[in-house]
């Protein structure tokens, strides 16, 4: 028999350790499927499409809401301390944080993982996070795709991508038509950086020296804060909400405010993380800070002022919403007051 020179394998392909991959996902998908007893979850994970079963739902005036992120330049420092077990949480906290702004419930979460060449373990850890974030999200993972790429990605480097889909009333949808002149600003806290701003932060990193508790303040996963915004939107008490992300608090809480009406906040209200006061110290202006990281919020909700206390007994102390600023009819599209405190 004539010896084959050259095959998928000797490029830096290998079918089998990905075959070998996507049955330890169906393992555990299957598993988390059974556990939960969740009729409308169809576990189908190697097959061209995913399945989710909608005829379930009990929402009469259905609208599908779809978001698709990734994780950034995190991704590298998660390669350099070589932690991969809480990434995931990342990734699937990007996409549905970005679905319950509009009030939508997450159903099902799909990621895309790309990589210079297979490591079992390495990937392992990252869907073990992934599965852990629709844990927490009340969603499924119901399937993804995972691409060998040598040449495009070096030996250690590897990228990800998630999509999610989810569900929510049109007559419950959160919209920019719903904010109206004296509402409130709520700030919601973050627990650290998410996973946001990872580019200046890797520049600042190249002359510092990265100690155990450093280390462990920059990969905390990003907040999910699906469960506590759905129990605001099933009882109408929001009117509009922000997901604060790349370009910081004022841009993008001015995607959820109508033209015609401003948005006015007090900076001396936010309270920042310790984290943020140690990026600012390295010659960092207060504008930088404010449009690249979330500086101690990671989302926001706009209500009625009647609504505010209402609203609290649905968070724990760490992250309980507090006063950051109002609406009101006025020129100017953002109006900021006083300096944040470091």
């Amino acid at each position: 028999m004539q010896k084959t020179k050259n095959s998928y394998k000797k490029s830096g392909v290998n079918i089998d350790l990905a075959n070998e991959f996507v049955k330890h996902i169906s393992k555990i998908s299957k598993k988390n499927v059974k556990k939960k007893k969740a009729p409308q979850q169809i576990n189908n994970i190697g097959a061209f499409g995913s399945l989710y079963d909608l005829s379930k739902s009990k929402i009469k005036d259905p609208v599908i809401v779809s978001s698709t992120d990734g994780v950034g330049t995190k991704l590298e420092l998660a390669n350099k301390f070589k932690k991969f077990d809480t990434i995931g949480i990342d990734l699937v906290a990007m996409c549905v944080n970005d679905l319950i702004v509009q009030g939508a419930k997450p159903l099902f979460f799909l990621d895309y993982m790309a990589i210079g060449k297979i490591n079992l373990k390495k990937m392992k850890l990252i869907i073990k996070g992934i599965m852990k974030g629709c844990n927490i999200s009340e969603c499924q993972l119901a399937g993804g795709e995972t691409a060998e790429m040598p040449g495009v990605y070096e030996k250690n480097k590897f990228d990800l991508a998630g999509f999610s889909v989810g569900i929510a009333s049109k007559r419950k949808l959160l919209t920019q038509s719903n904010v109206k002149n004296h509402d409130v600003i709520l700030g919601i806290p973050s627990n650290g950086l998410h996973s946001n701003g990872f580019s200046l932060l890797r520049n600042i990193l190249k002359k510092r020296k990265i100690n155990k508790k450093l280390e462990k303040q920059i990969l905390k996963p990003t907040k999910i804060y699906v469960k506590e915004i759905l129990n605001l939107v099933n009882r109408r008490l929001i009117s509009s909400a922000a997901h604060i992300t790349g370009g910081g608090l004022i841009e993008n809480i001015s995607r959820s405010v109508p033209n015609g009406l401003s948005i006015n906040i007090d900076l001396k209200k936010i309270k920042t993380l310790e984290i943020f006061k140690w990026l600012k110290k390295n010659n960092v202006s207060d504008s930088e800070m404010l449009r690249t990281f979330n500086c101690g919020i990671g989302f926001c909700v706009i209500l009625k002022r009647k609504n505010v206390n209402k609203i609290k007994k649905f968070f724990t102390k760490e992250f309980k919403p507090y006063e950051i600023g109002y609406i009101s009819n006025s020129k100017s599209k953002v109006n900021l007051f006083n300096k944040i405190q470091w």
